[in-house]
């Protein structure tokens, strides 16, 4: 991997070296060979469907995901370890550039790539990481991430949804209301952020298909139809 020694907004605060300054000029051709990988199943798989995406056909989207994974597609930000590529950042926003070609894919996308998949890489135990990487990196599992609430947007110390511990000590009963949540309508693990004893916040990933998680109706959107927006319902989940 190569080494790009000034990170982030670090440009704004350190003298920068010429060497320093990362430009297009700098991709290697297997940089660009897998943008253009991403951009030939944009192009042939996903903008010829547009019509049924926007319309969320049944099935489709998570077909193209699953497709995308196939293709190295999801598993670009993943150590090699878990399935993934383990590439650069600068060459996952290059494949990004090409998947926003269509935007309620891109959407979709996104969201499993990125807020979806990567707290997971970043913050979960090593047992978490082998359980559900390697099936967020080919696509047999879609991904999404619920912190937002009715009466709060985005501000997480706000949120009311509650995490209680089981009496045996062995688990969280989680319970709430998240609003706004991409690829509900289709995701098979959600991370969800609880409040646990009314105060300390933290972040559970639940499964579809545990008891007591449930989503609502798809949201009237004015643009971006495509991807899933819904609610997901806690109810001693």
């Amino acid at each position: 991997m190569r080494d790009i020694t000034l990170r982030g907004g670090e440009f704004l605060l350190k003298a920068v070296a010429p060497s320093q300054v990362f430009t297009p000029e700098d991709f290697t051709s297997e940089d660009l060979a897998l943008a253009h990988a991403a951009e030939e199943f944009v192009r042939g798989e996903v903008q010829s469907r547009n019509d049924a995406i926007e319309h969320q056909e049944e099935g489709l989207t998570v077909s193209l995901l699953k497709k995308a994974g196939q293709l190295g597609l999801l598993g670009a930000d993943l150590p090699e370890a878990f399935g993934g590529l383990n590439l650069p950042k600068t060459t996952s926003t290059l494949i990004a550039e090409r998947i926003s070609l269509q935007a309620s894919f891109a959407v979709s996308w996104g969201a499993h790539v990125g807020i979806g998949t990567l707290p997971i890489l970043f913050f979960g135990t090593p047992e978490q990481k082998q359980k559900y990487l390697p099936k967020l990196a080919t696509g047999e599992m879609i991904a999404a991430f619920s912190l937002s609430e009715a009466n709060c947007g985005s501000d997480p110390l706000s949120a009311r949804t509650k995490a209680t511990l089981s009496p045996d000590g062995k688990y969280y009963l989680l319970n709430g209301e998240k609003m706004w949540t991409t690829n509900a309508g289709w995701a098979d693990l959600f991370v969800v952020f609880a409040k646990i004893d009314g105060e300390k916040f933290t972040a559970f990933i639940v499964e579809r298909d545990f008891p007591g998680v449930s989503v609502g109706r798809e949201e009237h959107k004015l643009g971006i139809k495509g991807s899933s927006t819904r609610r997901v319902i806690l109810d001693n989940a």
